[in-house]
C-alpha cells in the first residue's frame, strides 16, 4: 500500500519537471528563426569583410569603372606593393611602433585596472566609494584636448616619445567599473576569507587565488585595450612630431594624403599627358582597402583567442552589476 502511495506521489513531479523543462525551451519554429537571424547577423559580417580583401586585390581602374564585386574582374596586388615601396621602411618601423605600444599599452591597462578595481570590490575597504566615485567623476567629465596636450608635454613629458603610443590609454575608469562588477560577481567573499583564515596576505590573496578566477574579465579589458590602443590616431596627430615614432595608422593616412595631393596637383597645374595618366595609375580606390586589411588583420587574428573569456567577462561583468 505504501510502494502505490509513493508511485502516486512521485507521478505528478516527474510530470512538473518535464512541463516545466518544456516551458524553458525553444520551439522549433522559433529555434528556426533565431538561426536565420543569427546567419543573418553573420553574413552582414563576413560579406562586406569578404568584399574589402576583394578590392584590395582588384585592379584600380577595372575597380573604379566597374565597382565592388565579390571575386576580383581583374586581379592586382599593386595596392600592397605600392604600400610597401612607398612607405618603404617607414612602414615596417610604424608596424614594429604599433605593435609594441599595444603589447606594453595592453599589459599596463590590465594591471591597472586590476590592482584599482580589486579594493573596490571588498566591503571592508573603508575607502571605496570615495575612489568608485573618482574614478566615475573622472569618466563622466572629460578634461578637453587643452588640458590632456598641456598635461602630456608639461607634466608627464611624453611629447615626441613611443610612450604617447600608449600611457594615455593605459588606464580606463570605465573598466574598472566593469572589472569591480566582476570581482564582485565571481569572487566570493568566502574565497578571500578563507585564504586569510590559511595565512595568506593580501598580495598573495590577490595574485594566487583572485587572479585565477578573474582571467576572463583580464581578457576583456586586454582585448578592448589593444582593439583601442591599435586603432590610435589622435595621439600621434597631437603629440608626435618626429616620422620614426608614427604608428600605422597615421602613416598609411599620411600616404594616402600623398595619393591625393599628387593628383590634386597633376590635374590642376596641365601637367603632360604621361605624367597625369601614370599618377592615375596610382591605386587610390584599392589602396584604402589594402589599408583596412592590413590595419584589421592584427586584431582579426587576435580575437578567436580571446572569444571564449570575452563573451563569459562580458556577459557575467554586465548582467549581475
Amino acid at each position: 500500500m505504501s510502494s502505490m502511495t509513493n508511485v502516486s506521489t512521485a507521478l505528478p513531479k516527474k510530470e512538473k519537471a518535464t512541463k516545466y523543462k518544456d516551458m524553458n525551451q525553444l520551439s522549433t519554429g522559433a529555434n528556426l528563426l533565431w538561426h536565420i537571424l543569427l546567419i543573418f547577423g553573420c553574413l552582414c559580417v563576413i560579406v562586406p569583410l569578404w568584399i574589402v580583401i576583394v578590392a584590395s586585390f582588384t585592379d584600380n581602374a577595372t575597380l573604379v569603372m566597374h565597382g565592388y564585386k565579390f571575386w576580383p574582374k581583374v586581379f592586382s596586388a599593386s595596392a600592397y606593393e605600392f604600400l610597401l615601396s612607398s612607405g618603404g621602411g617607414s612602414m615596417l618601423l610604424a608596424y614594429k611602433n604599433t605593435l609594441i605600444a599595444t603589447l606594453v599599452g595592453t599589459v599596463l591597462c590590465v594591471i591597472s585596472v586590476g590592482l584599482y578595481a580589486y579594493p573596490l570590490s571588498r566591503t571592508d575597504f573603508r575607502f571605496r566609494r570615495f575612489f568608485t566615485f573618482y574614478s566615475f567623476f573622472s569618466m563622466v567629465f572629460n578634461i578637453g584636448t587643452v588640458a590632456f596636450y598641456m598635461l602630456c608635454t608639461s607634466i608627464l613629458q611624453i611629447n615626441n616619445t613611443l610612450y604617447a603610443l600608449f600611457l594615455p590609454q593605459s588606464f580606463s575608469a570605465y573598466w574598472v567599473i566593469i572589472m569591480r562588477t566582476f570581482y564582485k560577481s565571481n569572487i566570493p567573499d568566502s574565497v578571500i576569507e578563507s585564504a586569510r583564515i590559511d595565512g595568506a596576505g593580501e598580495w598573495r590573496t590577490l595574485l594566487q587565488i583572485v587572479a585565477p578566477l578573474a582571467v576572463p574579465g583580464f581578457a576583456t579589458v586586454a582585448l578592448f585595450a589593444a582593439v583601442g590602443i591599435w586603432n590610435n590616431y589622435f595621439n600621434v596627430l597631437l603629440l608626435i612630431n618626429k616620422r620614426e615614432l608614427y604608428n600605422l595608422q597615421y602613416t598609411l593616412a599620411e600616404i594616402l594624403k600623398s595619393i591625393q595631393f599628387l593628383k590634386e596637383m597633376a590635374s590642376s597645374s596641365g601637367g603632360s599627358v604621361d605624367t597625369i595618366k601614370n599618377l592615375g595609375d596610382l591605386p587610390s580606390e584599392s589602396f584604402r582597402m589594402a589599408m583596412a586589411v592590413v590595419t584589421m588583420g592584427p586584431i582579426v587574428l587576435a580575437y578567436p583567442f580571446f572569444q571564449k573569456y570575452f563573451v563569459k567577462g562580458l556577459t557575467i561583468g554586465a548582467v549581475k552589476g
